[in-house]
């Protein structure tokens, strides 16, 4: 007569599996974004990256040669706030002059042939040493952001 009191066992493999969906189906809602943005000055090029803030008020500028500096603001929340916003200053003696300011929604709209991220590629000027800063920005799942 079976023993209708105990659940069948499992096949071999089938918890592990079981966990591995259950932990995958958890990560998914909380998978980290990251701001990536791809700057070309002098004839060097760097990838800078910037993680979601809850207040822009915090986030730093970075140098980019001696007459540029650069902010990445990557807020998603409230979402009333959500956005990208890029910035460009130059470096004068009586502090920094901001030069280009760029807002762009949060999620970003990406054109399904955009060589160049949700930005495309801008191009910023200085007129002291005639010099240019390019860059284009675009969102990668991976925390850290695998480019």
């Amino acid at each position: 007569m079976p023993d209708h009191t105990r659940p069948p066992a499992f096949l071999p493999g089938a918890r592990r599996l079981l966990c591995a969906a259950g932990a995958a189906l958890l990560a998914l809602p909380g998978q980290a974004e990251t701001l990536l943005c791809h700057l070309t000055y002098g004839g060097e090029t760097r990838l800078l990256r910037a993680a979601p803030v809850s207040t822009p008020y915090a986030v730093p500028v970075q140098a980019i040669g001696s007459y540029f500096l650069f902010r990445m603001v990557f807020q998603k929340e409230p979402a009333d706030l959500a956005a990208i916003k890029l910035y460009v200053f130059t470096e004068r003696a009586n502090g920094a002059a901001p030069i280009l300011q760029v807002t762009h929604p949060y999620p970003p709209v990406r054109p399904a042939s955009a060589a160049y991220g949700f930005t495309g590629l801008n191009s910023v000027y200085e007129p002291i040493r005639d010099g240019e800063l390019q860059f284009w920005c675009e969102l990668s799942a991976a925390p850290g952001g695998a480019a």
